[in-house]
């Protein structure tokens, strides 16, 4: 057995019926997340829910083969924090791991057995930027940007053993949405099943010059994927009464995160209107 072939057959769980040029599903790891993440869109969207630049480490669910180039899109960055996005691989099976994760991939997980990472500048993490990263045979991570070089990290990844794709959602980037992968050789071409085009994130148009966004830590913010308000309750805080009746008439807010939903998403936490003139409010 080539090394390249190692992983995809030490987890027969991860065959599809799309053929043998198909790697299989790319999604992350439903269960081992980050404290601050949000996986949503099948699992391929990461997102971190909180004002915080830490608590985003995600893995692969599947085992990724050495040159198999796992392609990440950038979807939403805040240029307050310092850092961007980290990317490397494991040993270690992500079903296998006791939570809470830690806050870090650098350097609480890399400077533990079989974790590798590398930090990716921030001038390569604008929203809508594409990027690259897979593991060499000889154990060096590669990372690839759009319209751009290429980076190498002299890591010595063990790739004798199953590697799981390592992303940390972290610093300035907020949200990154799995494009799929791709591996190529002498003599045949590979990609993971084929999935949706990731959804286009419109900016809100509702106006904020007078509104003042808290940075507490307790202002959580919804992934948007609830169906109905919590009794009564605000459906991103969950704690305090609906306050705000939203223009498509959904009464599922409270003052506190109301600022906050509009500004990062736009739209109503519950139908997904695109929220374009004030919402009307009342208690």
């Amino acid at each position: 057995m080539g090394r390249a072939d190692h992983n995809k057959k030490t987890d027969p769980k991860t065959t599809c019926k799309c053929g043998s040029s198909c790697l299989g599903p790319m999604t992350f790891h439903p269960r081992a997340v980050g404290d601050m993440i949000c996986l949503s869109e099948g699992g391929r969207r990461a997102e971190r829910i909180e004002d915080t630049f830490k608590g985003g480490v995600v893995f692969t669910s599947r085992p990724v083969m050495t040159y198999e180039k796992i392609r990440l899109l950038v979807e939403k960055h805040v240029p307050h924090w310092q850092g961007a996005m980290r990317v490397g691989f494991t040993n270690v099976n992500p079903s296998a791991r006791s939570l809470p994760l830690p806050p870090f991939s650098m350097p609480n997980l890399t400077q533990t057995s079989g974790h590798w990472a590398m930090p990716v500048h921030e001038s390569y993490c604008q929203e809508t930027s594409v990027l690259e990263f897979w593991v060499t045979y000889s154990g060096k991570i590669c990372v690839k940007f759009q319209n751009s070089g290429k980076q190498r990290l002299v890591a010595n990844v063990d790739v004798r053993k199953p590697l799981w794709a390592m992303i940390d959602v972290y610093g300035q980037t907020c949200s990154v949405f799995l494009l799929g992968s791709k591996t190529k050789g002498f003599l045949f071409k590979k990609t993971s099943c084929p999935g949706p085009e990731p959804p286009i994130r419109r900016p809100s148009t509702f106006s904020l010059e007078n509104t003042t966004l808290s940075e507490s830590s307790d202002d959580r913010t919804s992934c948007l994927n609830m169906e109905i308000p919590a009794d009564g309750y605000c459906v991103v805080c969950m704690v305090r009464q609906t306050d705000i009746t939203l223009p498509c008439g959904h009464r599922c807010l409270c003052n506190h995160c109301t600022p906050r939903v509009l500004a990062q998403f736009g739209t109503c936490p519950l139908c997904r209107l695109v929220i374009s003139p004030p919402p009307v409010m009342w208690t």
